[in-house]
């Protein structure tokens, strides 16, 4: 994979939520949030909220160079991160992925505005945007699959040391255009 030629850090600001860069100093609040193992049930590393395991994906994040902060604009409380990571320049596409907010914010409205956010930016730089999701995460498939995300691959993954069961999913402007985040996007 080759380093974008365009922000992948970028701050973006939503009626809810702002996203900026994640920075080292916001380990313990990301931490608090990422300790909640409800937010990881359903994920393929259902441990991530053993400090341990939230050490080697906050280092990740970081050394991804495209991971964001996730805030609520209300308290300026950091409530989740995700991240821009794999740009692949030939295929011109970049995945959206790593996304999780406190669990006080599922079904309020954040994740719409979050995907939103990152879906109009991202768009002006490449046509297709990829969605890795654990087979098994029923909730995160179908909030792709609301947004338009086309299942294009069912596939095996080592996560940690343990196979894994994976889907992908392929989202253009036009299938996000007929989505659930229509209304929210920009027009082109």
């Amino acid at each position: 994979m080759t380093s974008p030629p365009f922000d992948i850090q970028p701050t973006l600001s939503g009626n809810m939520v702002l996203l900026r860069p994640l920075v080292s100093g916001d380990y313990d609040a990301l931490y608090a949030v990422a300790a909640d193992p409800d937010i990881w049930a359903m994920h393929p590393a259902p441990d991530r909220h053993e400090k341990v395991v939230f050490d080697v994906f906050f280092a990740d994040a970081i050394a991804s160079g495209g991971a964001l902060a996730i805030l609520d604009k209300a308290n300026n409380e950091v409530i989740g991160g995700t991240r821009y990571v794999n740009y692949d320049a030939f295929a011109d596409q970049i995945e959206i992925g790593y996304t999780f907010f406190a669990t006080r914010y599922w079904r309020t409205g954040v994740n719409r505005e979050v995907k939103a956010l990152m879906l109009n930016h991202i768009f002006h730089f490449v046509h297709t945007v990829v969605f890795q999701v654990g087979a098994a995460n029923v909730r995160s498939r179908k909030a792709v699959e609301r947004i338009g995300g086309r299942l294009v691959r069912e596939y095996q993954r080592d996560q940690g040391g343990r196979w894994q069961d994976y889907t992908s999913y392929h989202l253009t402007r036009q299938d996000a255009l007929s989505g659930a985040l229509a209304s929210l996007l920009d027009p082109v």
